[in-house]
């Protein structure tokens, strides 16, 4: 059984039905149809464009992949809210 590839990339935009245009973050800059992996659904994991997300390929079809992580925003000026108590 082929085992997938995981790579990096870019939301470039929002289609219907949880599907997504992502720009790789390798040189050459091909883009794929991704759509939400099941754990993402079922933790209501929001994606928007712009942010950097981890998908799965399969060595068959570099066309489509499934997006399985997104990342951690990096800024460093960033402070989360203050969290209420009850």
């Amino acid at each position: 059984m082929a085992e997938s590839i995981e790579v990096e990339g870019k939301v470039v935009a929002v289609l219907p039905g949880t599907m997504f245009k992502v720009q790789l973050s390798n040189s050459t800059g091909h883009v794929v149809l991704a759509h939400i992996s099941g754990k993402l659904r079922k933790n209501f994991i929001k994606i928007a464009a712009g942010d950097t997300v981890k998908m799965e390929m399969s060595p068959y079809d570099l066309d489509k992949a499934r997006i399985t992580f997104r990342m951690k925003e990096t800024n460093p000026n960033y402070t989360p809210p203050p969290r209420r108590r009850f």
